[in-house]
């Protein structure tokens, strides 16, 4: 798919808009880009969502509106401002296909309760990177404070008519000290492993113009990345509606819960559980988590009304 419409140039901004052939819920399609409520690169303000990235041609800030037609207006600034217009359909998910997916049951209607979820293609597979190996290991609320106190030490302005910061750059963390990293709650292991990506972006980013099953390997031959965190990065960098991040510690869990009504389940169960959706394994961890569906502390009191896995 293709933006509608050519783009525009208007003091030094570039717009267009992005026709889907599916529904775009932009606050579920876009939310897993968001680092926590107080990430510095995006913001929500009045339904539209803006992002700053890094691109091939540089450094952009982008704007997302949805529109009563159902299109997603897009605007851009700075030297990647064209790059995100030209790939804007991939980032908001307006690429992203259902064919063979075909769920039942209470799955059926977590779909169609959810029907604006769509899978996003941010192509940004180092940033990608960044995010999910801060993330390992610690709470989701550690991990954004990481993330926003490394950004606002050592990031740059983003461009455009909103105060963002750009994502940090390979050269910026490349010559990070663990002792620096450790600063900012990022012990010496993920500190090690961060410096190391940087200094192999070129090799990362090369994943988006793979097949997946050797983006996946790319990523997984990477240090200190494994397959948890392959799955976090080609859930959002490269469009895989297939990513399901084995040993996430609560996940297996909420998936058993939400099939059996077990309060307890492994990864091996787990990916038994989602294989009749091989294609879609991660769209339907993703409906599950829209549904707040996990397992009680100490076991369900009552089970929920079962999910047909077929």
């Amino acid at each position: 798919m293709v933006p509608q419409r050519a783009p525009r140039r208007d003091a030094n901004e570039l717009s267009t808009i992005v026709a889907p052939k599916l529904p775009i819920d932009l606050d579920l399609t876009l939310a897993p880009l968001a680092h926590g409520a107080h990430d510095p690169t995006m913001r929500r303000d009045a339904g539209a969502w803006w992002r700053a990235t890094r691109t091939p041609l540089g450094p952009t800030t982008v704007r997302y509106e949805p529109m009563a037609s159902g299109g997603v207006r897009v605007r851009a600034w700075g030297d990647g401002a064209e790059w995100a217009i030209a790939h804007a359909p991939d980032l908001v998910g307006a690429n992203d296909s259902l064919e063979g997916f075909a769920p039942t049951g209470k799955l059926a209607e977590l779909h169609r309760r959810f029907a604006g979820l769509r899978v996003v293609r941010s192509r940004a597979v180092f940033e990608a990177a960044v995010a999910g190996v801060v993330g390992q290991l610690v709470t989701f609320i550690e991990a954004f404070h990481s993330f926003a106190s490394m950004l606002r030490a050592w990031g740059e302005a983003a461009p455009g008519p909103i105060d963002l910061t750009l994502p940090l750059s390979p050269s910026a963390l490349a010559r990070r000290a663990s002792w620096e990293l450790r600063e900012h709650g990022v012990e010496r292991k993920r500190a090690a492993t961060l410096v190391a990506l940087a200094r192999r972006a070129p090799r990362l980013e090369e994943a988006i113009d793979m097949p997946m099953d050797r983006a996946h390997a790319r990523l997984l031959a990477m240090p200190g990345i494994g397959p948890w965190t392959t799955a976090k990065i080609a859930a959002v960098a490269l469009g895989d509606a297939d990513a399901v991040p084995v040993g996430d510690f609560h996940l297996k869990h909420a998936v058993a819960y939400a099939f059996t009504g077990r309060a307890r389940g492994d990864d091996e169960e787990m990916l038994e559980l989602l294989a009749p959706y091989a294609g879609h394994r991660g769209r339907v961890v993703r409906l599950i988590e829209l549904a707040g569906i996990h397992a009680p502390r100490f076991g369900p009191r009552r089970a929920l009304r079962k999910m047909r896995s077929r």
